[in-house]
């Protein structure tokens, strides 16, 4: 006899349809899982068989062969476990085969019958509610899955209370409480950082117009303490963006029954130890990696010249795409990430490079060789270099405080209204640093003084085509800080002074601005 359960999978972050055939013929008995099946999915015969005994049903001594459709597209994971085991239990007549007719199941069975969590729920609710289909699944992934409006949901507890409640009639609907949001631990404020008002000032430009920021300063200055604050001044991130990021961390492992959905803007901050694959993704099964974690947040990397220069190489294609691609031979995944990039270092080895005492003992060559590890591509996409100068004592004793991370965040939502606004009819594009620099420069009202300083600057400072794009764009978000429906020459001059000499030294000069 033969059965088929509608199951899916997820590839990327998106999911597919798998169909679940299972036929119980005569012979010897044997299990049998075909369909390019990866290690946990073939361990689930001995998962299906003790659940299905042990929730007091029959597994009879057939011949049973299991194929997984579409067949030329690998497998993984456990989430086969629930659809094998009810596609057993209707080829040999122990449920009807047209039961589940009208439903997508996916779902990790326990030895003893339970229903177990599966990552990618999202993803998979979402094409349950595309082809008008009931997610049947974990009550662990219950409320993840009802963040997918109009989707009905059913959320058995184990296998025996599913097939109970197939047997009577269709599945019956559960009842999900609202997806709790997860709470930080920990409350960080702008105006904890004394002094450093053009670091704070670059970073509300950053957080208003999406921009990458590189702080350069010595150990101590606050290059972290600041950098650990920009997703506090950043907006409230959409329904939309929320999906997106929670799709990402659901198809990564990273979220809890008790908090199924990310409603704050993501802040990773990888050791410089990791990996090309840890930072861009990859795998056997692809993950994604920090670049998509960070995905609508900030991705900081402390240290930056102490990562390796082939792991920093690999951000200059996700920088400029906003995506990362990972190609393997049967097929490229594509995994969101459009991050704001913070990045901090030390001028020097020894980091007192510039240091008005003089106490910096590195030779040029050393500085110059240390330096060198920031390629001059990935310093020409990062938009605003700022250095951080070391603090006197009598402004940290001073006990004055600058604007709250609250009234800064007020400035950029007002920014971005403006933004959104501009871009309303550009698909894809949420802030200036995501828009085309061409289409700034020939849709933008610019004064005239505005560009014959901006092409003077360029051409004496020897600003590569990206790079009078970026400072462009950054003046643009500066007019809009201002509330300015045009870019002035003052829009300008604050742009340039955040703007490296050239892409070829890639940093900016020793001394505070």
């Amino acid at each position: 006899m033969l059965a088929a359960i509608r199951s899916a999978a997820v590839l990327g972050i998106e999911a597919y349809d798998v169909t679940v055939e299972v036929d119980a013929a005569q012979g010897l008995p044997q299990f049998t899982i075909v369909g390019l099946p990866a290690g946990s999915v073939k361990e689930s015969r001995e998962r299906v068989g003790a659940a299905i005994v042990n929730s007091g049903f029959v597994l009879p001594p057939r011949r049973i062969t299991v194929n997984l459709r579409p067949a030329d597209v690998r497998k993984e994971g456990t989430a086969f476990d629930l659809p094998i085991a009810l596609g057993i239990l209707a080829a040999t007549g122990q449920l009807r085969t047209t039961a589940l007719e009208d439903c997508v199941v996916v779902g990790e069975l326990g030895l003893d019958g339970l229903l177990r969590g599966v990552r990618g729920t999202l993803s998979i609710a979402r094409r349950a509610a595309q082809i008008g289909a009931t997610a049947v699944l974990p009550p662990v992934n219950a409320a993840e899955a009802s963040l997918v409006r109009g989707l009905p949901i059913c959320a058995p507890q184990s296998l025996a209370a599913l097939v109970t409640q197939l047997r009577r009639g269709p599945p019956e609907r559960a009842t999900v409480a609202a997806p709790v949001a997860r709470e930080t631990s920990e409350v960080l404020d702008l105006a904890d950082v004394a002094g450093q008002e053009i670091a704070k000032r670059a970073f509300e430009i950053a957080a208003a117009g999406g921009h990458n920021v590189l702080l350069v300063g010595p150990p101590g200055a606050g290059k972290t303490m600041l950098a650990r604050r920009l997703a506090s001044i950043l907006p409230a991130l959409t329904e939309q963006e929320a999906l997106e990021v929670t799709a990402i961390h659901s198809v990564a492992g990273m979220l809890s029954a008790a908090s199924p959905v990310v409603t704050e803007r993501p802040f990773r901050a990888p050791h410089h130890s990791i990996s090309v694959a840890g930072l861009v993704g990859g795998g056997g099964v692809p993950r994604p990696g920090e670049m998509s974690l960070a995905h609508r947040g900030v991705l900081f990397l402390d240290e930056l010249l102490e990562f390796p220069r082939h792991v920093l190489d690999a951000l200059r294609q996700p920088l400029e795409d906003g995506r990362v691609l990972i190609a393997r031979a049967s097929t490229a995944i594509v995994f969101p990430a459009a991050f704001t990039l913070v990045g901090a270092m030390n001028p020097c080895p020894c980091g007192r490079a510039g240091d008005p005492t003089g106490s910096c003992l590195c030779s040029a060559s050393d500085v110059q060789r240390y330096r060198a590890r920031l390629s001059g591509p990935l310093a020409d996409r990062i938009d605003m270099h700022v250095t951080v100068g070391a603090l006197p004592i009598r402004t940290l004793s001073s006990g004055m405080r600058s604007a709250s991370s609250a009234q800064v965040r007020e400035r950029v939502e007002r920014a971005r209204v403006h933004q959104r606004a501009r871009y309303a009819l550009l698909p894809g594009v949420h802030s200036n640093a995501g828009v085309a620099g061409r289409w700034i420069d020939a849709n933008t009202r610019i004064d005239a003084a505005a560009r014959e300083l901006l092409a003077a600057s360029a051409e004496r400072l020897a600003f590569s085509a990206r790079g009078y794009h970026r400072v462009l764009k950054v003046a643009r978000t500066i007019a809009d800080l201002d509330d300015a429906p045009s870019i002035t020459s003052a829009c300008i001059a604050e742009a340039l002074r955040f703007r490296p000499v050239s892409a070829a030294g890639g940093l900016p000069s020793l001394t505070p601005a």
